[in-house]
């Protein structure tokens, strides 16, 4: 790989976890954090995610940036990444919406020096601590305009993500974002709001805790997520998100009124008829 110097804004989970991969697979790569955090720069040295710490103006001696910073953030600090680093750098976003992120390099001299991505992985855990080696290994990678690349970047990009076991998948960046709020987006907000309604009414049955099994624990396994992060997501792509609560909320209401009405038999047979979403998630981990 042509690629020496890797610098990482961003060391927390989705940052850590590529730099710990790329390390792993290529130790004479030298990884090079960037945070407004002072304590994350200090644990990614101590847990060696990264090797050496760096500031911003640094990227001008990088040959592969990556940006894994709340998608707020990253619409401002990319085209200030962009004017900073060579014309034969890589710049990569790894955020969860990529409308925005698009949108506000379009016509800037560098675009073809930047590649939109999404990696679809993670967990609920946030900052260097939470860096995962091999967390990306058979995870999918949505690529938004790969067409505005530079061809030898997209190469260079792409390598990478083969080396790290990731599929590839070609997205536009509306898709991406209407399809993600589905299968992302909703999850958690389903999650951060079971939390809340279990909250709610802990403060008056102190025992509902008690009761509270591995169901429970796995469905509101994402409420533990960090707000700083999805609350600009959710901010972003605010008409898909509210599009995709509607029909929830739709759906929730119907089985409520089920429930009232005592139509068991529409209840058993809405929730067999969803069953099948096992087959369709067979294989992800």
């Amino acid at each position: 790989m042509s690629v020496k110097n890797i610098y990482v804004i961003g060391v927390g989970l989705i940052g850590g976890s590529i730099a710990r991969d790329v390390k792993n697979l290529n130790p004479n790569i030298s990884l090079f954090g960037v945070d407004s955090n002072p304590t994350h720069l200090k644990e990614a040295l101590e847990l060696k995610v990264i090797d050496f710490k760096a500031t911003l103006k640094d990227v001008a001696n990088a040959d592969f940036v990556i940006l894994a910073v709340p998608v707020d953030v990253s619409v401002k600090l990319l085209p200030e990444v962009l004017d900073l680093v060579s014309d034969d750098a890589l710049v990569m976003d790894v955020g969860s919406t990529k409308s925005d992120i698009c949108k506000v390099v379009e016509n800037h001299a560098k675009r073809r020096n930047f590649l939109a991505t999404h990696p679809i992985a993670g967990t609920e855990f946030s900052g260097p601590k939470a860096a995962l080696l091999g967390l990306f290994k058979n995870k999918t990678n949505i690529i938004c305009e790969i067409e505005k690349t530079a061809f030898k970047l997209q190469e260079k990009a792409l390598t990478i993500f083969q080396i790290m076991g990731m599929r590839i998948r070609y997205m536009n960046p509306e898709a991406h974002d209407k399809h993600i709020a589905y299968v992302s987006h909703l999850s958690h907000i389903s999650a951060f709001m079971l939390g809340k309604t279990v909250i709610d009414k802990e403060n008056n049955e102190r025992d509902i805790f008690d009761m509270a099994g591995s169901g429970f624990a796995s469905t509101v396994r994402l409420a533990k997520s960090s707000p700083a992060m999805w609350t600009p997501i959710f901010k972003q792509n605010k008409e898909n998100v509210i599009e995709t609560l509607e029909e929830y909320i739709s759906n929730l209401t119907h089985f409520k009124e089920k429930i009232q009405k005592e139509d068991f038999e529409t209840v058993f047979k809405e929730m067999e008829n969803t069953n099948r979403i096992k087959d369709i998630l067979n294989g992800i981990e």
